[in-house]
């Protein structure tokens, strides 16, 4: 078959059930098996940039960061499209994690992203930054007791962590993960704009914030809210778990959910098995206007060091002590 003036292969029958039956695999996480099937199924076809997408792919789930920059580089020099094509973002992932910048400058600009900086001398050695992608939310162990948080976008490929992530993620406030490309489900806000929810690779930068978990008791719904700016003014974070965690199927999770944002909506989702008005890490409550019941006992994750969570804490008791109180601070991750 012709595409744009170039003649394309059509892959043998052999190479597509090497294909398919390695795709099985994968989706069984048997990677040795499918690897054999798929280095075959190039050996078959290298002249196929799929052969050598398909490479990457597997590498990228297996973490082979070498192996996946290696055969993402063949499958984009076969391609026969100049801009957009999905084997420049496999190589841009494999790229940062490697820290590879000058080569993941070249796959998000082959891509069609805009870089901001040099593209030579100096600058390309640096990685990209400044390019204002925004925020988004990563499902943290996606394939374990998978947890969806937000962050800040720094590039393409890696999100810095800007929730308290629970204890059972293994994740910190601040931290910094690699992350896929296609995300899986999004979050809606009532104002308009929905974020998407990627899914995290693995770790790239950790974070030396320990994650404490303590409880309150706060009278008032700003009483709550002036622990969260205290601990922002200092450079760090505390989070209401009590109303900001939800537990979701992982269907519900991997669509298009409406973000609980405090904007004062009661969300009556019937996949949604949390507790309402319980504290704790499975009691979602969202606060549905006057009159409703505004529990005093908070649960609350907080991420700051050791030297200062205490302070904090009493500082925050000592502006309000009538109406304030804390207990049972513990170290959690």
């Amino acid at each position: 078959m012709r595409i744009f003036g170039k003649v394309r292969h059509r892959p043998s029958a052999s190479w597509r059930q090497a294909t398919d039956r390695a795709f099985t695999l994968i989706g069984d996480g048997r990677y040795e098996d499918a690897g054999a099937l798929l280095t075959r199924a190039a050996d078959l076809e290298p002249w196929l940039s799929e052969s050598w997408f398909n490479l990457a792919l597997l590498h990228k789930f297996r973490h082979d960061w070498e192996q996946a920059r290696t055969a993402g580089l063949r499958a984009v020099a076969l391609l026969d499209r100049e801009a957009g094509a999905p084997d420049w973002w496999n190589v841009g992932i494999a790229a940062t994690a490697l820290q590879d910048w000058p080569l993941a400058r070249r796959a998000w600009q082959a891509y069609g992203l805009h870089v901001p900086g040099a593209s030579h001398g100096a600058a390309a050695a640096e990685e990209p930054s400044g390019m204002q992608l925004g925020s988004a939310a990563v499902r943290l162990s996606p394939e374990g007791e998978a947890e969806v948080v937000w962050g800040r976008r720094i590039d393409p490929a890696r999100m810095e962590i800007q929730s308290i992530p629970l204890p059972s993620s293994g994740r910190r406030w601040g931290e910094v993960v690699l992350h896929d490309g296609v995300p899986h489900g999004e979050r809606t806000t009532a104002a308009g704009p929905s974020y998407p929810v990627f899914d995290e690779i693995e770790l790239w930068a950790p974070s030396p914030v320990p994650t404490w978990v303590v409880l309150l008791e706060a009278a008032t719904e700003s009483d709550r809210d002036a622990l969260e700016r205290l601990a922002a003014d200092a450079g760090f974070a505390a989070e209401d778990w009590s109303s900001s965690v939800r537990l979701l199927c992982r269907a519900c999770s991997e669509s298009a959910m409406p973000a609980d944002e405090g904007d004062g909506t009661v969300h009556l989702d019937p996949h949604d098995h949390s507790s309402p008005g319980h504290p704790g890490p499975l009691g979602h409550m969202t606060q549905g206007g006057p009159g409703e019941l505004w529990v005093p006992e908070r649960e609350c994750g907080l991420a700051a060091p050791a030297a200062l969570v205490r302070g904090l804490l009493d500082g925050w008791v000592a502006d309000s002590p009538d109406t304030r109180e804390w207990r049972d601070l513990e170290e959690v991750c």
